[in-house]
């Protein structure tokens, strides 16, 4: 078992569902998060003064799946939250992170491991 965590643009959110569904893959966990990386923010007006926005509004997607729906996962995940001309991508798009999940229980009937996601 792994959990896929995506950080994504806010605006690839349903793009992202949408490719997530056609592998099957049904379950997650979305938060609203914000970072920062190779983007280094924006500069923003208030008031007419500029400020520099350093956070910048992402998606979080929290996805446990069972070894066999890993690589569907990651390839929709980049299908959907690529963005740019001809969905080529480009910088700020996002990353996927994939950490070993060492157990799964799903509370209202004790199930443990993969049945249980």
């Amino acid at each position: 078992m792994k959990m896929i965590i995506a950080i994504i643009q806010p605006h690839r959110l349903e793009a992202v569902k949408q490719s997530l569904t056609e592998v099957e893959v049904f379950r997650l966990t979305v938060s609203d998060v914000q970072g920062y990386g190779r983007q280094k923010g924006h500069t923003e007006y208030f008031r007419g003064q500029p400020m520099q926005v350093n956070l910048i509004r992402k998606v979080r997607l929290d996805i446990a799946v069972n070894d066999n729906f890993v690589q569907p996962t990651i390839n929709g995940i980049i299908k959907g939250a690529r963005s740019g001309e001809g969905g080529k991508g480009q910088v700020g798009d996002g990353k996927i992170f994939v950490l070993p999940l060492e157990n799964v229980i799903r509370i209202s009937d004790g199930t443990l491991g993969g049945e249980a996601i």
